[in-house]
């Protein structure tokens, strides 16, 4: 199962936005600054990745498939892209051993805008994950959105996170989000329509992101969580126990949003007591969250408390 953006050939939702990028395209208007900001796992990369696409394919064997929203494999621009290799792009995300996208990757950034160009396309630059640039890359990153070289277009990618109003007032700023029908219906068709037989329609409320929904589907199958016959407390405590955060921190989010579910599936008039916890963890999970914290202690507390009370 391979979620990465950049082979994500087909563009299933999001079709409003795409459509108003590509008028712009073709009007000679795309901003050459764009933000596409909205909740993780949604699809924001993958929109990124069709754009950059459709622009750079124009004029080459196998274009972009407009009509059906669909990137050619046989593209020449796609293969550099697939490849690492293309010229015309260039991304940036966080490094697998970092917390941060450090100044250096900026700079490295900077040397290869100011590199001549091969050819008189369009070039690139996808900044993905931009609420995990520090104030250094910030900064570095603000001189050349300013004034960037000719032909060069920068997309960020914001996972609803705050960024600094210096850096989003600089872009063309547009919102992407799905409805929980659009999510199930994404993860069915690269499901086969088997996602009932997967996963629990309860465990849906919550991850009605594709991304989120495939993490937990990955989860299961890495730590032998049933998703169809575990119920929420099971789950919860399985992982906590068994500190499988610890091994996977992508796991973190997921955990601090079955708290969330956790609460809002238990809470009723007659169990109100579990309302004054509620606000407790939540705060507590904005707080680590913010701050940076231990989050193990804060799954210690709530398995104590609330999983074992």
């Amino acid at each position: 199962m391979n979620l990465n953006p950049l082979t994500q050939i087909n563009l299933f939702e999001h079709k409003e936005i795409f459509s108003q990028l590509y008028k712009f395209f073709k009007n000679d208007t795309l901003p050459n600054k764009i933000l596409l900001s909205g909740e993780k796992g949604i699809g924001k990369s993958t929109l990124a990745y069709h754009l950059i696409n459709l622009v750079l394919s124009e004029n080459e064997e196998h274009p972009y498939d407009y009509k059906n929203n669909i990137i050619n494999p046989d593209n020449k621009s796609y293969k550099l892209t697939l490849n690492k290799s293309n010229p015309n792009f260039y991304l940036i995300d966080v490094l697998e051993e970092k917390k941060n996208i450090d100044i250096n990757q900026i700079r490295d950034l900077i040397t290869n805008l100011n590199k001549s160009s091969f050819n008189n396309k369009k070039r690139f630059v996808l900044i993905d994950n931009i609420e995990l640039l520090n104030l250094n890359s910030i900064n570095a990153l603000l001189k050349i959105l300013e004034e960037p070289n000719e032909n060069i277009n920068f997309i960020l990618i914001n996972n609803n996170k705050r960024v600094l109003p210096t850096l989003k007032s600089r872009c063309i700023n547009f919102k992407v989000f799905l409805t929980n029908d659009q999510s199930l219906r994404i993860v069915n068709q690269l499901l086969n329509d088997e996602l009932n037989t997967i996963m629990n329609n309860k465990l849906f409320d919550y991850y009605a992101t594709p991304g989120k929904l495939f993490k937990l589907i990955k989860l299961s199958e890495a730590y032998d969580l049933d998703l169809v016959n575990f119920d929420l407390k099971t789950i919860l405590k399985t992982i906590i126990k068994n500190k499988i955060y610890k091994k996977d921190k992508s796991i973190i989010e997921i955990i601090y949003s079955f708290i969330e579910l956790y609460f809002r599936n238990n809470i009723s008039i007659e169990n109100i007591s579990l309302l004054k916890p509620y606000h407790y963890f939540l705060e507590k999970i904005k707080n680590t969250r913010t701050y940076n914290l231990d989050e193990e202690t804060l799954f210690i507390e709530f398995e104590d408390k609330i999983l074992n009370g």
